[in-house]
């Protein structure tokens, strides 16, 4: 399974719809390529409970590290993406949904006072769940339920889901709105974030250099490498490397040659792509395709 997102990583998916935005996925880590999924962001709020396993878990410039048992809050456009741990799996139920489905209608007082209130702060970007914490451990048992009523809807399916979102998203503003003034003050660093990714996303298939990156968001090349190992927990070139592979993985269950793959995605030679590639994936490009044309012949 991958997870395809636009140039500036927002995730394409349909996360319910305009009637009922509100989408419950049970998910599994080990589903996806490479054991993980990569960074991306959505207008979408995300709860998330971890049924089993654990998973490390970046959000912005936050890494946690949830168990089983525990939970995430995950706020509307953050950036962020998991791995597997001890290459182990992990199995998470994940709910997003809408601001909209709490507030109703714009500009309602709902929005403006109690979600605005927490979605534009980009410093309140996520909220691990933790057992030992009663009001945390309330909000995990809302996401149970509904997760149990998910499984059988009943009639008035909609209304109860309504409702238990509602009642985790007061929990949220009061724990928010509980803060001293200092940690309310939002954070402006998540557009220039989303700026880089979005060069990278466009240029990845040529020769990228570091001054072209820094001088698209204006900033030196040394602050420009800080600030983007802060946010993502890996270099630059890294991610670029990361990226090309992730993007040349569907040319090759497609059939395309290594040859033109390693051009198509910014490789310098089919050589060194195939180094890389075994890096990331364990076995050669070849290897990959070869397991995966057998893997869709059988599906036939």
């Amino acid at each position: 399974m991958q997870l395809h997102t636009e140039k500036d990583q927002k995730e394409i998916k349909k996360h319910g719809n305009y009637e009922f935005p509100v989408h419950i996925s049970l998910e599994k880590i080990q589903a996806y390529e490479q054991n993980s999924f990569p960074w991306h962001w959505h207008p979408e709020i995300e709860l998330t409970w971890i049924m089993s396993g654990q998973i490390e878990y970046l959000v912005n410039d936050k890494k946690y590290l949830l168990c089983e048992g525990e939970g995430l809050f995950g706020n509307s456009n953050s950036l962020h993406s998991g791995y597997m741990v001890d290459k182990k799996d992990c199995t998470y139920l994940s709910i997003t949904f809408h601001p909209r489905f709490i507030y109703g209608y714009e500009n309602s007082l709902l929005q403006t006072k109690y979600v605005d209130f927490i979605t534009t702060n980009e410093s309140w970007h996520s909220l691990k769940l933790q057992k030992e914490i009663k009001w945390h451990q309330d909000i995990i048992d809302q996401i149970k339920n509904i997760h149990r009523i998910s499984q059988t809807p009943l009639p008035d399916y909609e209304l109860q889901v309504h409702l238990i979102l509602t009642i985790i998203w007061q929990k949220l503003y009061q724990y928010y709105n509980s803060l001293p003034a200092s940690e309310q003050q939002p954070q402006k660093h998540l557009t220039r974030l989303k700026d880089i990714l979005s060069y990278i996303h466009i240029h990845y298939s040529q020769e990228i250099t570091l001054d072209e990156i820094a001088d698209h968001v204006n900033i030196c090349k040394s602050e420009c490498c800080r600030f983007f190992k802060k946010y993502m927990k890996m270099t630059i070139f890294e991610y670029i490397l990361f990226l090309r592979i992730q993007n040349s993985l569907p040319l090759l269950r497609e059939g395309e040659s290594v040859t033109k793959i390693a051009s198509m995605t910014g490789f310098s030679s089919p050589a060194y792509y195939g180094q890389i590639f075994k890096r990331y994936m364990g076995c050669s490009p070849s290897r990959y395709r070869k397991d995966h044309m057998e893997d869709a012949t059988e599906l036939l």
